[in-house]
């Protein structure tokens, strides 16, 4: 299960909508827990594809690495990423799928719809990498625990 706060969860999702019709691109930050990842804080990531960028996302490394050093600073760890996609399933994609290596995060997806100009986010979903490496690597569909408040969730 991926838990975030309804905050980070409203976050995440209206990046989506302020570079649709492109795919927007981040980090979850956060604590891998027995029951799945918790995230503390996201951070935007400027998408650095130069082709498709309306169905394709990339976060340089440069970037990531310096996001990992922030978390590391923070007591924090990358426990996933998350993207828009675009008039598109919040499903993830044999691109998706075989851009993703962090074996036991989260890879959040939401689906924005529009007209071209402006768009809202529809369905979010997560999905983890779980398996041993490159070989036997899998995604699975994890539920979205949304924290309202420290005593209350809601699950998506």
């Amino acid at each position: 299960m991926l838990k975030l706060s309804f905050s980070n969860y409203e976050q995440l999702r209206a990046h989506g909508v302020e570079t649709y019709p492109y795919e927007c691109c981040g980090v979850l930050l956060g604590h891998a827990t027995d029951d799945g990842n918790a995230v503390v804080e996201i951070v935007r990531a400027g998408n650095t594809r130069v082709d498709s960028l309306h169905n394709r996302y990339n976060i340089a490394p440069e970037e990531l690495v310096k996001i990992q050093r922030q978390a590391r600073k923070a007591g924090l760890d990358i426990v996933g990423f998350y993207h828009s996609h675009p008039d598109h399933p919040a499903m993830w994609s044999s691109t998706d799928f075989a851009e993703a290596h962090w074996l036991e995060c989260s890879y959040v997806i939401t689906r924005v719809a529009g007209d071209k100009t402006s768009g809202a986010p529809e369905d979010t979903n997560s999905f983890r990498l779980l398996g041993t490496g490159e070989d036997d690597k899998r995604f699975e569909p994890e539920p979205i625990e949304i924290l309202m408040r420290e005593e209350s969730a809601q699950t998506v």
